[in-house]
């Protein structure tokens, strides 16, 4: 209906004025909202009941409306019609959710923050009508390090510090020593990783005290688990991607199964056999620890979806790339590593960051089979007979930390997909 309006269209003479005009009317409407939802005031009563509901939303589509134009030499009204203003439909899911977010604003606020209590160490501090943040604060080391010793939570910040600098070794390399980095990160690094881990946070040498498995937890727990299926679940993805295209039958077909046979079974299921069943494979006199076992889990299955994602980039080339590695001499191996695979990752770079996101979130599983990480040491807490009732504010405080990890890791991956974007 607004688009036979002539007189609502803009166009490149008079867009000044209409976007002026535009911009008021969605201020108006905007007003209108957050004056009702935060004052409680309603601007207007003096309109029947069904307009009085309706007209933010008309005046605001009026405005948009009257802002539409393919191009307008304003780049910031350029940006806001390409992204939220194509059409009539996409003004109207913007200003609802606009509206939604501002009218659920008041009571997320005064839950979140105006009434919430964060002072005291026991329930009986949280006796207002908002969020007791005071148990997470009275449970956030267990949150942060699981039933790990309180007097030794040192050693695994220790340890996670080491590790986080050794993986930024490789930026401060000499030249001629950066084309080791692939060796480095593949092999030496978690080698060294693990030993870090093991003797610092295990501890039982060097006069550490021993601290079992069964006591890590918490959100350093989701770090090393996410940490070490990482680094392996990609090489093993890559050597079953590049598998499941040979020529061999026998490596073909045995990639070819290992990829379905993963991919087909949840990943629950997984954690249950290498929990339960494996061991009963294992030799009497032999003794793998349950986290171990958890990683390679994790690993393999994970592995099967990495392989898939960059299957998918070594498709995506065309044969001319080969052919020209093999006219240049060069054998499988070398023309893999030097042509194939760094064209085919860069173009997988969004697929593979998405299985990482995927593999970090689904960490919390890992408590079905006794260890608790984050979201199981939450389980453990809001159980407590002296916390009862708050599994709410447990449940926001860990998505709140998953968002983090997960957006830091989104963001990741697309400056790395700037970095080598090249025209196609």
């Amino acid at each position: 209906m607004i688009q036979t309006i002539n007189f609502l269209k803009p166009n490149r003479d008079n867009i000044k004025n209409y976007s002026i005009i535009g911009t008021f009317l969605v201020f108006v409407s905007l007003i209108d909202v957050i004056s009702n939802a935060f004052l409680k005031i309603n601007l207007t009563s003096f309109l029947p009941g069904a307009l009085t509901t309706l007209f933010p939303l008309i005046i605001g589509l009026i405005g948009l409306n009257m802002m539409r134009i393919d191009y307008s030499g304003n780049k910031k009204l350029d940006l806001l019609n390409k992204n939220i203003n194509t059409n009539n439909f996409n003004a109207l899911l913007t200003l609802l959710i606009l509206f939604s977010i501002i009218k659920a604003l008041p009571q997320s606020l005064s839950w979140m923050i105006f009434d919430a209590t964060i002072s005291g160490d026991s329930k009986d501090a949280c006796t207002g009508t908002g969020a007791c943040w005071t148990y997470i604060k009275v449970w956030f080391r267990r949150f942060m390090y699981g039933m790990y010793p309180n007097e030794f939570h040192w050693r695994i910040n220790t340890a996670f510090i080491l590790v986080i600098a050794l993986g930024f070794v490789g930026y401060f390399m000499k030249e001629n020593l950066k084309k080791y980095l692939a060796l480095y990160y593949v092999i030496i690094y978690p080698v060294i990783a693990y030993l870090v881990i093991y003797y610092l946070i295990s501890g039982g040498s060097f006069g550490l005290q021993w601290v079992e498995t069964g006591a890590w937890g918490g959100l350093s727990l989701t770090f090393i688990v996410s940490f070490f299926c990482l680094i392996f679940c990609f090489p093993l993805g890559m050597i079953f991607a590049l598998g499941r295209r040979s020529n061999l039958p026998a490596i073909k077909y045995i990639s070819i199964c290992y990829i379905e046979f993963w991919r087909g079974v949840p990943l629950i299921t997984v954690l249950f056999m290498s929990s339960v069943m494996f061991p009963m494979f294992l030799p009497e006199d032999f003794f793998m620890d349950k986290l171990v076992r958890v990683i390679i889990a994790i690993t393999l299955f994970e592995a099967a979806y990495c392989a898939e994602v960059i299957r998918g980039g070594l498709q995506s080339l065309p044969r001319g790339q080969y052919d020209a590695a093999k006219s240049l001499g060069m054998g499988y191996w070398k023309m893999h590593i030097f042509i194939i695979l760094p064209q085919a990752l860069k173009l997988v770079i969004p697929g593979i960051a998405n299985t990482f996101l995927a593999l970090v979130k689904d960490t919390p599983l890992i408590f079905v089979v006794g260890l608790a990480e984050l979201a199981g040491m939450l389980a453990l807490a809001k159980t407590n007979p002296k916390w009862l009732g708050f599994a709410m504010e447990g449940y926001i405080f860990a998505s709140i930390i998953f968002w983090i990890i997960c957006y830091a890791m989104s963001k990741y991956s697309y400056n790395l997909e700037a970095k080598y974007k090249t025209e196609r």
